[in-house]
């Protein structure tokens, strides 16, 4: 897997094999955490057309500024990563993190074409650090087209239910995924885990029937619901006890994917820090017993 794509861009594509499952809260908390750990600015993109619903884990009944209200900059190619920027939120006490929420008009969905979603993708690749884009799981629109063919880490999230990873699972990216020409070998799995009873399928399982290499799990759990519910789901992430782990390890494979610039007084006291240097050590300590 290339570490850079076009214009030595970085972009992470989230894309669910079902609705509704959890995509996009392990897609922004992966966003959150590579945000808070490193020195750049983290883009994230939430190019749902019908369904976005970020604005309101965080709080925000109506934001100023989504990807609708951007369709006329589109529509006429002056979409710059200028304007992009300042059309973005930032968290007030994550500054580094800049949001672009998705579409709150529903009509305007088909509108949306390949040429205006290239457009605002190259301009999130110019403005940013990293890209971290949100589709959903449906490939009948441009902005998920797109966004899995720009990508250069393309990262399936499922849960254990059979009939989403391997129903729905073959269905998209085993079967339409590579008539756009991404074959499903691009992928890498983050499982969502239930909040409540046993998993009759691992991770193991479920890579081997999706085909594609495991990345990472996200764990729900009620304190989650509720702040999804009640609009501080970032401030879930930042002070609950499971929310300050939540995809630490998938956030801190993208740092190290993309060399991004760290925040060196914070990186050795990360988990997924210390995770990573111990993996080494026993990756050469197998070295040298070759």
């Amino acid at each position: 897997m290339s570490k850079r794509g076009r214009n030595g861009s970085a972009v992470a594509a989230f894309i669910g094999t079902t609705p509704n499952i959890g995509t996009t809260a392990a897609a922004f908390a992966t966003a959150y955490r590579v945000a808070e750990r490193c020195e750049g600015t983290v883009g994230y993109l939430c190019l749902h057309l019908k369904s976005a619903k970020l604005h309101r884990y965080l709080g925000i009944e109506e934001p100023e500024a989504t990807l609708d209200r951007l369709q006329p900059e589109l529509r006429s190619a002056a979409l710059t990563p200028g304007m992009l920027t300042g059309a973005s939120c930032a968290l007030r006490h994550q500054p580094n993190l800049r949001i672009l929420f998705g579409s709150l008009n529903r009509e305007q969905a088909e509108f949306f074409t390949v040429e205006e979603i290239e457009q605002l993708l190259l301009a999130a690749e110019q403005a940013f650090s990293l890209v971290v884009l949100d589709v959903g799981a449906y490939w009948d629109n441009a902005a998920t087209v797109c966004a899995m063919r720009s990508a250069t880490s393309r990262i399936l999230v499922t849960t254990p239910a059979l009939s989403h990873f391997q129903e729905d699972g073959r269905r998209w990216i085993g079967q339409v995924s590579p008539m756009f020409h991404v074959p499903r070998e691009q992928y890498e799995c983050v499982v969502v885990q239930p909040h409540r009873g046993k998993n009759a399928y691992g991770m193991r399982h479920i890579c081997q029937e999706l085909g594609i290499a495991p990345l990472g799990r996200f764990q729900l759990t009620e304190s989650l619901f509720a702040s999804l519910d009640g609009g501080s789901y970032d401030r879930w992430l930042a002070t609950d006890s499971i929310g300050k782990k939540a995809m630490l390890g998938t956030a801190g494979t993208l740092v190290e994917r993309y060399a991004l610039e760290q925040r060196t007084a914070s990186v050795q006291r990360q988990p997924w820090y210390r995770g990573l240097l111990t993996h080494r050590r026993g990756m050469n300590s197998y070295e040298g017993r070759s």
